[in-house]
This record gives C-alpha cells, structure tokens and sequence, in this order.
C-alpha cells in the first residue's frame, strides 16, 4: 500500500484568458513536473475530491457529499467530454464504509461532472480513462455548507478505506484557492436564475456559451478597480497551505464559513477538496509535503497552488 497526493487549484479559464507567457510557461513547467510524477507512480486508483458548478447538482436535491459508481464530463471550459473509469465495485464499498463510520454520504449512479473534477484529472493523466477513479463531490459553492469538520471526518474515512486496499491510490483535491468569479446565489435570484439553480440540467450550447462568457468578461477585469469581486488573498492561500503541509488539521474544526467568504471569496471554500484529501492522507499514516507552486493570477479569478505529499 502506497499513497500520494496532488492538491492543485483549477481555473476554468485556463488557455482562455492567460496571463502573460512567463506566467503560463511556469505553470505548464509545474503541471508537467505533476504529471511525469503520477505517471513515474503508476496509480491503481485515483480518488479525486472535487467541486461541482451547477453542472451536476442543483437545490433541488443539493447534498454535502456525493461518491459516484459512474460519472460522465459535461465538457465545459474545453475539458473533454465522455464517461470516467469509475471502479462502480470499488465505489460502492467505499460509499458503505464512510457510512458505517457515521458520515451521511449521498451515492450517483449516474453523475454528471464538471471541469471542477475533469481538470485536474486531465491535467494529471492525460485523460478521463487512463486510471480507475473515483470521484467524490463536496458541495462548495452552493450555500448553506455544513462544518469544516464533516469535510475532515469524510476525508478521515476515506483514508481509513484505501489504507486497507494495498494498492497504489493516488488522491487529488482540486479547486480554490482564494478566488470569487461570477457564481449565482439562490438568495435574492430572479425567477430565471433561481429555476437554473435548481433544476439546470443539460442546459443548451447557447445557455452554457453565455455562462462561459460571463466568467471571461470577469477574468478580463478581476482585481482591478470596477470589479466588485472579493479580490486574490495570497496571505490566506500560503497560511491555509502551509496548515497542511504541517499536518495541523486540527486547526481546520476552527474554520469559519462567513470568515472565508469575505476575507478570500464566495468560492474559496473550494478548499474543502483540499482538506479531505489531506485528512484522507493523514489518516493513512504521517506524510511529507510541500508546495511546488505558488501565484496569484487575476486573470484565471484563481490563487494558484500546487502541493504534493506522500507517506514518510
């Protein structure tokens, strides 16, 4: 039994709206740097901790935790399109033992995901189907969210199960860090945006391409003077990542929802995925880790981060 973990930031807006040339060639440097990484560890399982944006789940059924048996890319943002190599047998046991271990864990046999999960999975691999995956979606932008420390306990069971495999797993965490694009609330929504937020399934290429284009035009002046937008909080993202490269995930119980929303933004708490799969780490024995990389990009609407680990 072997693990390692990658933690990245994902931006939708990624080969988009870049930043300038120096900025992408360090970042394609790093994911590069990643990926010859996961290739050189030759994964029997990944197990990707990832957000949704309204791509796959709405209000009108919005649960904390979902584990998927089978799950398909909706393609947005230029991501591919097509099923995962969900291990359903696999997942399915998982699903039965983080409920065993009194955490309420909702199950999809057929899950739509977003860029949110396929990126980094991409990123990483190459592909939606080089390694069994399964993918666990933590509700990060569609309030209310529950405790920090139900997302650590997750994280706590999910560890437990592939210490018990002996297989190679490698775990992702993908999304925040600081960063606020254009994403709905329910509250205080017109009739048009609140139907979309609960039930906007499989919306039209029409619909989905002004979705896309509303978050270029907020990339295009995120962080400058007429973007109302909760700006980059580079403080924030270097203090929350060294809190897991030292393994005080204690301190993660303490974490205030409103807290982070204002001093980081809405979509901040993306970092849920990140502290599942340092508490799915940590719960398989102590680990080394460190961060590979570290900028705040405006034009991406993202504090971009890269951390690994692996077990001592």
């Amino acid at each position: 039994m072997t693990i390692q973990l990658k933690c990245l930031s994902h931006t939708p807006l990624r080969g988009i709206n870049d930043p300038g040339a120096a900025i992408v060639a360090e970042v394609d440097a790093v994911l590069a740097k990643a990926k010859a990484e996961v290739e050189a560890f030759d994964p029997e399982l990944i197990v990707v901790f990832a957000p949704d944006h309204y791509n796959g789940l709405f209000y009108d059924l919005m649960p904390p935790f979902v584990i998927a048996t089978a799950a398909d890319s909706v393609g947005d943002y230029q991501t591919m399109t097509g099923p995962l190599s969900v291990d359903k047998d696999l997942a399915l046991k998982m699903a039965k033992f983080i409920l065993d271990s009194d955490i309420d864990i909702a199950i999809s046999h057929r899950l739509q995901v977003d860029h949110g999960c396929t990126q980094t999975l991409e990123e990483m691999t190459g592909s939606l189907t080089r390694y069994p995956v399964i993918p666990i979606i933590i509700n990060s932008v569609a309030p209310p969210f529950g405790p920090y420390r139900r997302v650590r306990k997750l994280g706590e069971a999910v560890g437990k199960f592939i210490a018990k495999l002996n297989k190679r797993v490698l775990i992702l965490g993908t999304g925040g860090l600081s960063h606020e694009p254009p994403v709905p609330l329910l509250s205080g929504a017109n009739e048009d945006i609140a139907n979309f937020l609960i039930a906007g399934r499989n919306p039209t290429p029409e619909f989905r391409a002004a979705r896309q284009a509303r978050t270029l035009a907020t990339g295009m002046i995120f962080g400058k003077p007429e973007c109302e937008l909760t700006p980059l909080n580079p403080e924030w993202d270097q203090n929350f990542m060294d809190l897991l490269i030292r393994g005080r995930l204690d301190k993660v119980d303490a974490f205030d929802i409103e807290e982070i929303s204002k001093a980081a933004g809405r979509s901040t708490h993306e970092v849920r995925t990140w502290v599942a799969a340092f508490a799915a780490m940590a719960a398989s024995g102590p680990y080394n880790a460190h961060q590979d990389y570290y900028r705040p990009i405006n034009e991406w609407i993202a504090g971009y981060g890269v951390v690994s680990a692996s077990q001592k």
